[in-house]
């Protein structure tokens, strides 16, 4: 079944792993970004998600020459740690922005394109949460913040959407490495019950396993990625 994916930073990371995941399986992919992150076959689109309208002109873009858009990941998202002292307000807007509010613009945006294409038998949103939502560490207010907001918005979404035929689920990571230059010990590893760190292709293939037409009785929920992290006790030594 080939379907047509939607992916919001889809340049690199875990993003980028989602964009050649759906691309692996034989589907449309487009993806944007502020960086190009040269994917043969391929659709990229330049733009700022917090730039509302240049998001809705890309999304705009692929229903008129697509027809119907049938997953949209929302894998966006920035970090903006900083003491909660020395944060602006313009900064913490920023992050909610990106990571947020983007979400619920494309969300908004499948919903209305469903609206006018009358009944489709099938969709899908998946949102990237973090495991940030449930724990914390000080100075991450903002994304915290917009993390706990996405959990939310998935199962609000899930319930809204849910007379459209479309799905909406989150899923959380943990430690995901990303950075080729970061160095990763053994006890990094070892922290994790599962013994090892996360990688993107982890996160992709839940992603693509909650995309799959006949799981569908999977709605509103947000699935924690982290080797079992979020799980485990700890006591100071």
């Amino acid at each position: 079944m080939s379907r047509r994916i939607f992916i919001t930073g889809g340049a690199h990371g875990i993003g980028r792993s989602i964009v050649e995941a759906f691309l692996g399986a034989g589907n449309q992919v487009a993806y944007c970004d502020l960086n190009d992150g040269n994917i043969d076959g391929t659709r990229y689109f330049y733009v700022d998600v917090t730039d509302k309208e240049a998001l809705h002109q890309c999304l705009e873009t692929l229903a008129a020459d697509w027809g119907d858009i049938d997953v949209i990941v929302n894998n966006v998202g920035i970090g903006g740690f900083k003491p909660l002292t020395e944060v602006s307000i313009e900064e913490f807007e920023q992050v909610i922005n990106t990571n947020l509010r983007s979400a619920f613009i494309t969300s908004r945006f499948l919903a209305r394109l469903r609206q006018s294409n009358g009944n489709v038998e099938y969709g899908r949103i998946v949102n990237l949460c973090s495991s940030r939502y449930l724990m914390s560490e000080a100075g991450t207010e903002a994304y915290s913040a917009s993390k706990g907001g996405i959990y939310s918005l998935t199962h609000a979404l899930a319930m809204s959407l849910a007379p459209m035929h479309i799905t909406v689920n989150a899923v959380a990571p943990g430690w995901i490495h990303v950075d080729e230059s970061e160095i990763l010990r053994s006890e990094d590893q070892e922290f994790h019950p599962s013994g090892r760190v996360g990688k993107p292709e982890d996160i992709a293939s839940m992603i693509l396993f909650l995309c799959e037409p006949q799981n569908d009785f999977i709605n509103g929920q947000t699935i924690t990625i982290d080797g079992g992290v979020t799980k485990k006790m700890i006591y100071p030594e």
